[in-house]
Parts: structure tokens; sequence; C-alpha cells
């Protein structure tokens, strides 16, 4: 429930704080702030679009969402990290054109307007700091992104205020753009992987299967499949040959997974001289086919 009330928070705060922002972008003639304004408007959105999937994606699984609604809040994080991404290529080229024409800044506004940012977004992101989905850590990011994009308009502008060099704040702009732009495609390349079903990044298939396979009375272990839904929540379902009871193996090897951060765990148990139907579906286990020539 919290994660959604600071979401909320964070969306009012941003959203107010975005249309004031672009005013004063406008007023004061900073290409800074308003490349500011037109980040800050997309993360607000992009938070509003979280809010709503977020609680979605708090929803239990049911028959036609067997895994829960997890993956929603994944697209929001999709979304949000699209919207951005095309904020900072638009704001990139803007501040481009800005290098070419400059323009007359008002330096005190621009000094008043950066400390209000600051304030502002370090308060939204007191309140996401303690998130503990993919969307909440995106949305945090962006709010800290959004501190130090004010930090660094202050600075500018203070520096600007005492020599008068007006190409800083356009270069600025593109600095705090470039930067935006390359964490989002980073989030962008979890995300595809996640889609992708790729393994996650906080754990490592053969560690796990060494465990598992020093479990004494397991034989064999193949066909592992690993894959996340939302990059918090693993799941994991594995072939084990063994030949000893069921129930004891089944517990030990939830054991040595839960320590790998694999909650939901499916397992498929196979007597030593029974033949795996999928044997050589992809996982080849050479060792395994072998290990049968020698029981025959």
């Amino acid at each position: 429930m919290k994660t959604q009330k600071n979401i909320l928070i964070a969306f009012l705060l941003n959203f107010l704080f975005s249309v004031f922002e672009f005013i004063g972008g406008i007023i004061t003639g900073s290409v800074a702030i308003i490349s500011d304004s037109v980040h800050d408007i997309g993360d607000a959105f992009s938070i509003g679009i979280s809010y709503f999937l977020e609680k979605k994606s708090k929803k239990q699984p049911d028959k036609t969402f067997t895994y829960g609604y997890l993956r929603y809040s994944v697209i929001a994080s999709f979304i949000t990290t699209v919207i951005l991404m095309f904020g900072s290529l638009m704001v990139i080229y803007n501040a481009i054109l800005r290098i070419f024409n400059p323009v007359t800044i008002n330096y005190n506004g621009m000094i008043i307007f950066a400390v209000v940012g600051v304030v502002v977004n370090f308060i939204a992101a007191y309140f996401t700091k303690d998130g503990d989905s993919l969307n909440q850590k995106a949305v945090n990011l962006h709010m800290l992104e959004d501190v130090l994009g004010w930090i660094v308009v202050l600075v500018g502008a203070i520096i600007m205020q005492f020599t008068d060099i007006a190409i800083i704040d356009p270069v600025m702009s593109i600095c705090v753009s470039v930067y935006i732009f390359i964490n989002a495609i980073k989030t962008l390349k979890q995300i595809v992987d996640l889609f992708l079903e790729k393994i996650p990044s906080n754990v490592n298939i053969d560690e796990i299967k060494d465990e598992v396979l020093k479990i004494d009375e397991i034989i064999d272990v193949h066909h592992i499949h690993i894959w996340s839904i939302d990059g918090f929540n693993n799941y994991a379902t594995m072939h084990i040959v063994t030949d000893e009871d069921a129930m004891k193996i089944k517990t030990e090897v939830r054991d040595v997974l839960k320590h790998h951060h694999i909650g939901h765990v499916t397992l498929e148990l196979e007597k030593s001289d029974e033949n795996c139907v999928s044997k050589d579906c992809i996982v080849h286990s050479h060792e395994h086919c072998h290990h049968h020539h020698h029981h025959h």
C-alpha cells in the first residue's frame, strides 16, 4: 500500500512542479530549466501510469494471469523509459539550436527556480526512496536525477550570474539529457531481458547446478530454467535424477534455491533408470546420457 501512496504523492508534487517550472523556464529564458521541465512532465506522466499499473500489479494470480499481475509494473517502467528517451532527445535538439542563437537569460530568476527545484525534488525523492519494485526504483531514480539536474542548473546559474557566459545554459541542458538518456537505455535493456525470459541478473546457473549436485543423493540435474516476472520474484523449474525419497530431496533443493532468491520452484524427479523423455531437448546433459549407459 505504501508504495502506491508514495507514488501518488510523487506524482502530484512532480506534476504541479513541472508546470510551475515550464512557466519559469519561459519567464527566465533558460533552456536548461525548460529542458528539466519537459523531463519532469515526462516523469510525472510515467509516475501517473506507474500508479495505476502498480495498483494492478498487486492483484493476486487468477485463472487468466496465472503468474499474477506483476509484469504490469514492468510495463509501466517500459512506458516511463520510452517517454524519457523521447523527452531527452527533444531537449538535446532544442539546446543545440540554442547554442547557435543565444538568448538573454534572467539569471536571478533562474537561481530562485533552481533552489525551489532542488528542494521540491529532494522531498519527492525522499518519499519514494524505499520501494521494492522495479517500477518504484525507476520512479526513485527519476527523482534523484531531478535533484542532480537541479543542482547542476543552480551551479550553472550562479556561474553565469558572475561570468555572463550564456552558452553554459544549453550545454548543461545537453549534459543532463544525455545522462538521462543513457540511464533510460540501461533500464530498457533490463526490461527487454525480462520479457525475453533471460536469466535474472542476481542468479548464476552454474553455481545453482553445483550446489544442487552437492546434495548426496542427487545423481544429475538438467533442464534448469530460471526466469523472473518483475526483476524481483524469480521462478525455476528443473529435472532431478535421484533414487532417494522425493520429499527429502525436494526440501533440500528448495533450501538451496531460496538462498538464490528463487521463491517459486517446480521440480520434476526422475529415477536413475528412467529415460528422460525430452533428454535431447535444449540442454544436452551428456554426462546424463552416459550415466544411463553405465547403468544398463
